[in-house]
């Protein structure tokens, strides 16, 4: 773990490289986009091909969808503890949803013409849920379960299968407990190409949603404009910034959570109390040992991992909002300054009680957030973003009357007279 004090002279530069931007890698990009091109020539024969190049698995055409006779097993498959627990999370996940859908409206404007909002759910969305490491079923909870909260009627999974061609049992449970009506057993950029573009078998979405490694957060990022997407969410963050009552086993415990993940996550803790960060890096390597991927974890520790000894917590918090970290753990006894101060983070988790597992798994807003410095300029994922925005206008007589010397301006101004007369023909006699 890198360790700084701002007393330390390297401090001031590590601080500065946390002002993070998500772009992309050039040997990435460049892979993705001859993905993305041989997805689109060849279409389920690229699928194949990359398949087995990337995962090891040989599937057949007929193969690269779950059959219902799949689903079936897996929802035998379960037990009653994975349906408790699923039926949980999305009881929490579609109240949240409904709470943050955005409803139609409806107004006069200052000439009279009536103007509003409509909003409908994406005919067709496509969600990903990553695989490798583990079934990741409380993102697929948390991508598919807004969707279907939303009223999507279509909803498209994409997650790749194991080495025998098949999705484990309860990541498949919870898909279609989420209101998931397709599901492709493929990962990486060319799932996301496929959903993108379409192939023979597998129809275009309209929308992509959920989380990935750097090359499905690229081919995401390629593909704007073929789809819409909700955000570019990549590798697991975490910045716990916390003052002298921060319980030291705890934030070692969430810091761990997160290194848990694996691959490039990033880990960090910044406090104004240096017993704290001694006392944290002490229960960091006391409980290390008793976890089963502990392998995993210390070499996101050693790779990926910064403890901050902060000059006050006023610096903490601007460190925060330039790191623009995917989680926050905010721990203060002063936490009504300084929570209206933080303005970047993906999602906050206040106090000492508040794990960000608890988020992860069951609280109800999505953990699909962004990561990379994209916070700066993505929201987590929202109901809101699996509906459609049309905007309404309505015009009688008079409210076209009023609007006629204005709309006659802006039409001499920009030389397109045509637009005037389009106006001024409707109070002609």
């Amino acid at each position: 773990m890198l360790t700084l004090s701002h007393t330390d002279s390297g401090y001031a530069t590590f601080v500065r490289r946390l002002n993070r931007r998500a772009l992309p890698e050039p040997g990435v990009r460049d892979l993705v986009g001859e993905i993305i091109a041989e997805v689109a020539a060849n279409g389920d024969k690229a699928l194949i091909a990359y398949t087995k190049r990337f995962d090891g698995v040989t599937l057949k055409p007929k193969q690269l969808f779950v059959s219902e006779a799949e689903f079936d097993a897996a929802d035998r498959a379960v037990d009653a503890v994975t349906r408790n627990a699923v039926q949980r999370s999305l009881r929490n996940i579609r109240a949240f949803a409904k709470r943050s859908l955005r409803k139609d409206w409806s107004a006069r404007n200052a000439e009279g013409a009536v103007v509003g909002e409509r909003f409908t759910p994406f005919d067709r969305v496509g969600v990903y849920v990553p695989g490798g490491k583990a079934p990741l079923v409380s993102t697929a909870l948390m991508t598919a379960g807004f969707a279907s909260a939303a009223g999507v009627p279509q909803i498209l999974a994409a997650t790749p299968c194991g080495l025998d061609g098949t999705v484990n049992p309860a990541l498949l449970h919870a898909l279609r407990a989420a209101g998931v009506t397709e599901a492709i057993k493929i990962g990486g950029a060319q799932a996301i190409a496929a959903m993108a573009i379409g192939t023979r078998t597998i129809r275009a979405v309209d929308r992509i949603f959920g989380p990935g490694n750097r090359f499905v957060v690229e081919a995401k990022r390629q593909l704007v404009g073929a789809v819409s997407i909700d955000l570019l969410p990549g590798p697991s963050e975490i910045l716990v910034l916390a003052d002298r009552t921060g319980n030291p086993d705890y934030i070692a415990a969430d810091l761990l959570a997160q290194a848990e993940h694996g691959g490039d996550s990033v880990v960090g803790f910044a406090t104004d109390s240096k017993p704290l960060l001694n006392k944290v890096r002490a229960s960091i390597e006391k409980q290390l040992p008793s976890l089963s991927r502990a392998k995993i974890i210390r070499e996101v520790l050693k790779r990926g991992t910064f403890l901050l000894h902060l000059k006050s917590f006023a610096e903490g918090v601007e460190i925060a909002n330039t790191f623009a970290p995917e989680h926050l753990s905010l721990i203060s006894a002063n936490e009504a300054r300084w929570l209206p101060q933080i303005r970047t983070a993906g999602a906050i988790y206040l106090g000492n009680h508040s794990p960000v597992a608890v988020g992860d798994f069951l609280a109800g807003p999505s953990h699909t957030l962004p990561t990379g410095g994209a916070g700066r300029s993505f929201s987590g994922l929202r109901a809101d973003q699996f509906q459609r925005r049309t905007s309404i206008v309505r015009l009688d007589r008079k409210s076209v009357a009023k609007s006629l010397p204005v709309v006659t301006e802006f039409a001499r101004i920009e030389g397109l007279d045509a637009h005037g007369r389009s106006t001024s023909i409707r109070l002609e006699p």
